[in-house]
């Protein structure tokens, strides 16, 4: 299959769940034969910033898009390096348990935050950011070998602009980037 640029253009007028379709389906394509972590979130990334923009609001009002991921030169495993995104300059590091990143990191849970101000702790890096929802990424999910890779990171410019519709959906590419590339 070859895949090019018109991968990531969305048609207006999608709802958010077609728009998502659109997302898992262009991204499965693009994991075919290709398992490098770096270049699967890469494109990801941009999947992501592209559906967002075609929709109405909230959703066009994201202002970040991306991962964070396990530090894999750190032994402790204890700290998220930035990964590829969409959006302003990011926070390079966070310590697991720190913020919305790190505590969806640490509990492996999925953090949908509809008011950043109210999340104990929130890691503001872009000040515009109001609302944001993180999902972990977890290789060997429900297993004995069960181990964080990263996380998807989406922050919006409104109070809540995300709800169980995003959290599913996300959830659903969080395990299909687990699955589909090789972590460190």
């Amino acid at each position: 299959m070859v895949h090019h640029a018109d991968a990531s253009n969305f048609d207006d007028g999608l709802t958010k769940e077609e728009a998502y379709e659109q997302v898992l389906m262009q991204a499965e394509g693009l994991f075919d034969g290709q398992r490098n972590w770096v270049c699967n979130l890469s494109n990801t990334a941009s999947l992501l910033w592209h559906a967002f923009q075609s929709l109405g609001a909230p959703s066009n009002r994201v202002n970040w898009s991306g991962f964070y991921v396990i530090d894999p030169s750190r032994v402790e495993r204890d700290q998220l390096i930035l990964g590829p995104f969409h959006g302003k300059v990011a926070c390079q590091t966070i310590a697991l348990g720190r913020g919305v990143c790190g505590t969806a990191a640490s509990l492996k849970k999925t953090q949908l935050v509809r008011d950043v101000e109210a999340f104990p702790g929130h890691i503001a890096c872009d000040s515009a950011s109001q609302s944001e929802i993180v999902v972990p990424i977890v290789v060997g999910s429900g297993t004995d070998d069960e181990k964080l890779v990263g996380i998807i990171d989406i922050d919006c410019a409104v109070l809540d602009g995300f709800d169980e519709v995003d959290q599913a959906q996300l959830e659903k590419l969080a395990a299909l980037l687990a699955s589909s590339c090789d972590w460190p």
